[in-house]
């Protein structure tokens, strides 16, 4: 495929380390630019050639693998389509070489803006438990061109929009975008272009799942479905023949039956989906749809759900403390999917701010507002968000850290305790990213489970006195 032709990888990070070897192993001649060159020297010794910060592809290069982070715009990227190389990234060079299998894997294949992880090890857990040599692997963490060397049969895979931009032939077997809301607005341009790059998963799909109760999922599916390809919908009320959806507390496939018009098949009860709430009751009829597209059986789904574990900073439960619930979504990045967590308790004081990247606050102010007993705010778009709290939810004690505060998560959490009373939860979902004050969200989430825990620790020490 890439005998003796020169490769130009654009990145030396996660993906850069990934690729090289591949490439190498193809025959290929690899040069590696990045503009940070410690990043770069780690990749000494994988026989590749390593020049920092280079504006246009080396005279006779025949393909540019880039980063999925890096933008069209970027000199070098931009330089590359100007001369005619062809732009990929890391999940189609994946595709590709899975294509040179005798067997090649079989894909399926989530995105979304939010709940994309939480589908994903969802669909492992069904696959699985069905039997099925399957993995997990994407944009959850597992490069997926290590799963494909792996050999799986088949990959769960989590793409993000930016991977989808950079894909051209990706052809998965059942695909889904869970739903779209603002975000990476500054990378794509526009909500429609954002639309567009997530659409591309569709495009050479067998089976299209879309969510009938987001309208952007739905306009999705029926714009860029392929001719031929079969569409299932799933929705959190009764479903109609060809759907996945809700009756009562039970969630039931009417799609994948003998007959869709007159039948449908139990697959598990609301108790069996954790975490809890409507937004992940959604998650697990996508990946229900997307296992039983594969072939897998009811009994293996209800079995997958029940073995599921979520992932550390979405919905988990760190302590409860004089009656109060802690409860860590850190990976609540944008309003959208802090709507899902927020929506799921009653009442609330609730932990946000950090970075909203261009998106509103207000509809989900607006829509929780009688939810919340007060609110913490910390970060740079901490008075973004305490304006829309004063308009929707005036009466709505706030609490704005200063940017000075030591230990802010501490503070913060100590700040939330003295709001809550016995019933309420105390809730990090922070409807925005997390990079102006930590590494990462999981950083910041686990930030929150410590001042948690000392918390906790100083309750029962309390208690323990006869205080």
């Amino acid at each position: 495929m890439l005998e003796g032709r020169s490769v130009l990888v654009a990145g030396a990070g996660v993906t850069g380390k990934s690729v090289v070897p591949v490439l190498r192993e193809l025959g290929a001649h690899v040069t590696v630019t990045d503009g940070n060159a410690d990043r770069l020297a780690q990749l000494q010794g994988l026989g590749a050639e390593l020049v920092p910060e280079l504006s246009e592809p080396p005279p006779g290069t025949a393909l540019v693998v880039t980063s999925p982070g890096w933008r069209p715009t970027s000199p070098l990227l931009a330089a590359a389509a100007a001369a005619g190389i062809e732009v990929i990234g890391d999940v189609e060079l994946a595709w590709r070489v899975g294509q040179l299998r005798e067997r090649p894997p079989s894909w399926l294949a989530i995105t979304g803006t939010n709940g994309k992880t939480t589908t994903v090890g969802m669909l492992e857990s069904m696959l699985r438990a069905g039997g099925v040599d399957a993995v997990a692997c994407g944009n959850v963490g597992y490069a997926v061109l290590d799963a494909v060397r792996a050999g799986h049969a088949v990959l769960a895979v989590e793409l993000s929009s930016f991977q989808l931009h950079w894909s051209s032939t990706v052809a998965p077997d059942a695909s889904v975008v869970l739903n779209l809301a603002e975000d990476h607005i500054d990378w794509h341009g526009s909500m429609v272009e954002y639309a567009a790059a997530k659409g591309r998963v569709h495009e050479r799909s067998r089976v299209v799942v879309h969510n009938a109760d987001d309208p952007w999922s739905t306009r999705i599916a029926e714009e860029h479905a392929p001719g031929g390809a079969r569409r299932v919908g799933f929705r959190l009320d009764t479903p109609y023949a060809g759907e996945l959806g809700l009756v009562e507390d039970l969630l039931v496939d009417r799609a994948f039956v003998a007959d869709p018009a007159t039948s449908a098949e139990e697959l598990a009860t609301v108790a069996d989906v954790r975490p809890a709430g409507p937004h992940n009751i959604a998650n697990a009829l996508a990946a229900a749809a997307l296992a039983r597209a594969h072939g897998v059986g009811p009994e293996a789904v209800l079995r997958g759900l029940r073995e599921y574990r979520p992932a550390p900073h979405r919905a988990q439960e760190i302590a409860e403390v004089s009656g109060v619930r802690y409860v860590n979504d850190s990976k609540a990045t944008n309003p959208h999917a802090a709507a899902g967590s927020l929506h799921s308790h009653e009442s609330i004081v609730w932990i946000a701010g950090g970075q909203l990247k261009g998106a509103s606050v207000d509809e989900l102010v607006a829509s929780i507002a009688g939810r919340l007993r007060g609110v913490v705010l910390l970060g740079v778009d901490s008075p973004v968000i305490a304006a829309a709290v004063a308009r929707h939810a005036p009466d709505v004690p706030v609490n704005r850290l200063r940017p000075g505060d030591h230990e802010p998560m501490t503070a913060a959490v100590d700040a939330a305790s003295a709001m809550a009373r016995p019933g309420d939860v105390v809730l990090l979902a922070p409807a925005a990213a997390s990079l102006d004050m930590f590494r990462d969200y999981g950083e910041r989430g686990d930030a929150f489970a410590a001042a948690v825990r000392v918390l906790a620790g100083g309750a029962a020490g309390a208690a323990d006195d006869g205080s």
